[in-house]
């Protein structure tokens, strides 16, 4: 694809993306185009990262209200039209990403429901990473699991029907390695050695890339100061 046709379709995504608002403490006039990106960079983050982030449901919910417009602005266009075919392009790669995290959250949830929802017990209410949706599919899913595995026990042997909750809790592997590009220099990094050996303080350059312990940059990832490639 040469320059000129590249910046053609650029334009026509930039007509299709109208302008919408994102809130979270203080309200943001963004452009959906803002939104996307941001949402294309939290799907990393939490596709790559080992343990769920606090969750961007706002700019889920801009980019749904967002997929109605586009769809309609489609349905408005000519069938001949050849901008048809690239907004519906565009569209399905938005859905895509909205999609890919929302299903990537719920997986970490079923995998380590216990340890989430008593992890969210010790937050305040304003910093809990689920959202109230998700927090209910937590919880019901705790439950119906808690119900199964009783149902399980009682057909065990009399030593083996009960479980330890440490048992039902099961934690990501935070010292994991993942691959990283630092956003801006990050100083004072302390890169946690998983196999016993001093710990080491390093110095990230702006747009460095690097293969660390994800728990060394947990907090960095949070603060978007280094994003998950």
């Amino acid at each position: 694809m040469n320059f000129a046709m590249a910046a053609d379709i650029d334009d026509l995504e930039r007509e299709l993306l109208e302008t919408t608002q994102a809130s979270d403490d203080d309200v943001e006039e963004l452009t959906a185009r803002d939104v996307l990106e941001i949402l294309e960079k939290t799907w990393l983050n939490e596709k790559f990262c080992p343990e769920i982030l606090p969750h961007k449901i706002e700019y889920v919910e801009c980019m749904l209200e967002q997929i109605k417009c586009m769809e309609n602005n489609i349905n408005h266009l000519s069938k001949n039209d050849i901008k048809v075919d690239i907004h519906r392009i565009e569209l399905e790669r938005i859905r895509f990403v909205v999609t890919s995290y929302m299903r990537c959250r719920l997986k970490k949830i079923e995998q380590s429901a216990f340890y989430i929802l008593e992890q969210e017990g010790n937050r305040a209410p304003n910093e809990r990473y689920l959202s109230e949706t998700e927090t209910q599919f937590a919880e019901e899913y705790v439950k119906n699991l808690d119900t199964h595995l009783q149902s399980v026990l009682k057909e065990m042997p009399w030593n083996w029907q009960t479980l330890e909750a440490s048992s039902k809790r099961i934690k990501p592997n935070v010292d994991g390695y993942v691959f990283l590009r630092a956003n801006e220099a990050v100083p004072n990094v302390i890169v946690k050695n998983v196999f016993g050996s001093a710990d080491e303080e390093v110095e990230l350059d702006a747009n460095s890339q690097h293969l660390l312990p994800y728990s060394s940059v947990a907090t960095n990832v949070i603060e978007g100061t280094v994003q998950l490639i």
